[in-house]
C-alpha cells in the first residue's frame, strides 16, 4: 500500500487525541473525551498497521520494552526541566493513567517510530510504501528527524527529555525490530511515570 494512503490511519488517531488535548476543558472530561475519540480512531486504524511484531521473540521485545521503559522514565526525570504543578484530583488521574498507558505509547510509537522513521529509511532506497521497509532498518537521518519530530510533539521544557526518549525508542526498534518493544517501553514509561509524580508530588514533570 502506498504511504499516501497509510498516512490517515497512521496519523488519525495522534491528531485526534492533540485536537481533545486543545478543547477547553477540563482534566477529567478532557481525558474521558480523549479516550472515547482516540479509541475509535485506533480501531479504525488498526488494521493498517504493520510491524508491530518482528522476526524476534515477542517475549524478547515485552521484556526489553519493559527495561528499556524504566530507563526511559529516569532520563525524563533526570532531563526534563521540572515547572511548577497542581495535584490532580483521582478521577482526572486514573484516565489520564489509562489514556497514557494504552493509547499514546500506541499512536506515538505507530507515527512516529512505525511511519516517520520508516518513511525516512524508504527515502534512503528502500522500494515501495513504509511496510517494505525491513524490521530495524535504520538511517542516521531517520534515527535523529524521527527523534526531534517526537520532540515537537512536547512542550517547550520537555524538548530535551523527549529528544532523548525518542533515540531510545529508535535503538530500541533497531535492536529489536519491531515496534512492540517501542509500545511497551513507551507504556511502562508513561505509567511509571504517573505514579513516581504521584508518590512524590512532582507534578511539574507530568
Amino acid at each position: 500500500m502506498p504511504n499516501s494512503q497509510l498516512a490517515l490511519p497512521y496519523f488519525l488517531p495522534y491528531f485526534v487525541y492533540v485536537a481533545c488535548a486543545a478543547l477547553p476543558l477540563a482534566h477529567a472530561p478532557s481525558y474521558g473525551l480523549r479516550l472515547l475519540l482516540t479509541g475509535a480512531a485506533l480501531l479504525y486504524s488498526w488494521r493498517f498497521y504493520q510491524g508491530i511484531r518482528g522476526p524476534r521473540s515477542p517475549l524478547g521485545s515485552v521484556v526489553a520494552g519493559f527495561g528499556a521503559g524504566l530507563l526511559g522514565t529516569a532520563l525524563w526525570v533526570l532531563l526534563l526541566i521540572e515547572q511548577p504543578g497542581e495535584p490532580w484530583d483521582d478521577t482526572a488521574f486514573l484516565l489520564r493513567l489509562f489514556a497514557a498507558g494504552l493509547f499514546v505509547p500506541v499512536f506515538e510509537e505507530m507515527a512516529l517510530r512505525g511511519f516517520v522513521l520508516r518513511y525516512l529509511v524508504q527515502m534512503g532506497g528502500a522500494p515501495g510504501g513504509v511496510h517494505a521497509v525491513a524490521p530495524g532498518a535504520w538511517t542516521w537521518r531517520a534515527v535523529l528527524v524521527s527523534s526531534v519530530a517526537f520532540a515537537l510533539g512536547h512542550r517547550l521544557h520537555e524538548m530535551a527529555a523527549a529528544v532523548a526518549y525518542g533515540l531510545l525508542m529508535a535503538l530500541l526498534w533497531i535492536v529489536r525490530r519491531d515496534l512492540l518493544g517501542c509500545i511497551v517501553a513507551h507504556a511502562t514509561t508513561n505509567v511509571t511515570l504517573a505514579f513516581y509524580v504521584r508518590a512524590t508530588g512532582a507534578w511539574g514533570l507530568w
